[in-house]
C-alpha cells in the first residue's frame, strides 16, 4: 500500500483499523453505524446555510462546515439520513479529524482509507466522493491556516 498510515491523527487510525479488521458484509454494517452516529449539523450553521460548503463531486448533497478553534478543526457535515453510505463516510470523516490540527488534516494521504478494504463494498463512484470530501476537508484546513498567520 502507498498510505503512511503514521500520519494519520489517532481517532482516524482506529477508524481505519475498525474496517480494516472487518470482512465483507461487516464493513457495510459498520458504514451504516458510523451513519447513525453522525451528529446534527449545529442548528446556527444549518440557519446561515452560505456557511456552509458544497462537495460538489459528490451525487448526494453533502455540505461542510469546518470551525477552527485554538489551533484545532472540527468539521460538521450534512448529509440527508436516506443516503447512509455517504453519511457514514462523511461521519468518519468528522469523528476521525475532530480535533485535529490543520497540518495533520493536510497531512493526510488521498488514498488513507486503502487498507479499510471498502473497495470490496463501495462502487469507485462513491470512493472518488470520499476523497472529494476529503480535498475539500484540506482546503478549508489551509485557509484556516492561512487566517491564522
Amino acid at each position: 500500500m502507498s498510505t503512511d498510515q503514521n500520519r494519520l491523527p489517532e481517532r482516524l487510525q482506529e477508524i481505519v483499523e475498525e474496517f480494516e479488521w472487518s470482512e465483507g458484509r461487516e464493513k457495510v454494517e459498520l458504514l451504516i453505524d458510523y451513519a447513525g452516529r453522525m451528529p446534527e449539523m449545529p442548528a446556527e450553521i444549518r440557519q446561515q446555510p452560505d456557511q456552509c460548503e458544497p462537495v460538489e463531486e459528490c451525487m448526494t448533497p453533502v455540505s461542510l462546515f469546518a470551525e477552527y478553534l485554538n489551533n484545532r478543526m472540527t468539521f460538521y457535515f450534512d448529509v440527508p439520513p436516506e443516503s447512509p453510505t455517504v453519511r457514514g463516510l462523511a461521519a468518519i470523516m468528522a469523528e476521525g479529524l475532530s480535533g485535529s490540527a490543520p497540518e495533520e488534516v493536510l497531512s493526510i494521504p488521498r488514498d488513507f482509507y486503502q487498507p479499510m478494504g471498502l473497495e470490496q463494498v463501495l462502487t469507485m463512484q462513491r470512493l472518488n466522493g470520499f476523497t472529494a470530501i476529503l480535498a475539500h476537508m484540506k482546503r478549508l484546513a489551509a485557509q484556516a491556516m492561512e487566517r491564522k498567520s
